[in-house]
């Protein structure tokens, strides 16, 4: 498996599992049970549409494609007038704190943790593959908020997000947003539409209409957002 990020070529092993079809669901979305974490697994389950989130923390995983997928298009993104006076709070930055943007994610305090220690691991290791990547909202030199997730070809599948300061995760995925708006194909997958990501414009679409796209996400170059980074 290869693909170009950071601007050089990187080449992955060949994934040894073979996942079922999306379709191939429960209710729930979830496809299948079991596998690991390496990023050759990781790569291929995203690029056929699937992700990952332990069954219980520490437990097996699970590899889920809800019926309808949650996503924003960069574009239609809504940026409130409070949201747009909170931009000037922030600076800012890619990749500089990836490894503590996903601890801020999986702090245990926050209700619904499902990010575990094997979770974290794996996607920093992701992270110096140079697929998975950070953006991060500071302040006064202090890290305030941000949100991490995996980029393959034009598709950016958000794992995540946190704040210590107000509208600071908002802030990042603007950010994120703007920077994918470089004239390719791009779509930010967030998995499940909830009423919070509907209000800045996320979209519930059906399975196969994701998936439909989704073949087309991974023929487009990488964003130049993290290529630079």
């Amino acid at each position: 498996m290869r693909a170009v990020q950071h601007g050089r070529t990187v080449r992955l092993p060949a994934c040894r599992w073979a996942f079922p079809h999306p379709s191939d669901s429960d209710q729930a979305g979830l496809v299948a049970v079991g596998a690991d974490l390496e990023p050759a697994t990781l790569i291929a389950a995203y690029s056929r549409g699937l992700f990952p989130m332990p069954l219980k923390p520490g437990g097996r995983i699970g590899w889920w494609s809800p019926p309808e997928r949650g996503v924003l298009e960069p574009e239609r993104m809504i940026v409130h007038r409070s949201l747009r006076q909170a931009r000037r709070r922030y600076e800012i930055r890619i990749d500089t704190a990836f490894a503590a943007v996903v601890s801020g994610c999986a702090d245990p305090a926050r209700p619904h943790g499902w990010i575990d220690d094997q979770m974290q691991a794996a996607y920093v290791q992701l992270h110096r593959e140079g697929f998975a990547h950070s953006v991060e909202a500071w302040s006064g030199g202090r890290l305030a908020g941000g949100l991490y997730g995996l980029a393959v070809g034009g598709l950016f599948a958000g794992e995540s997000m946190f704040y210590r300061s107000r509208d600071a995760s908002k802030v990042a995925l603007v950010a994120l947003a703007e920077g994918l708006c470089d004239g390719h194909r791009r779509l930010i997958d967030v998995q499940w539409a909830t009423p919070h990501l509907r209000s800045l414009g996320v979209a519930a679409i059906p399975r196969q209409d994701y998936l439909r796209r989704l073949r087309e996400l991974l023929e487009s170059p990488p964003p130049r957002l993290f290529v630079a980074a």
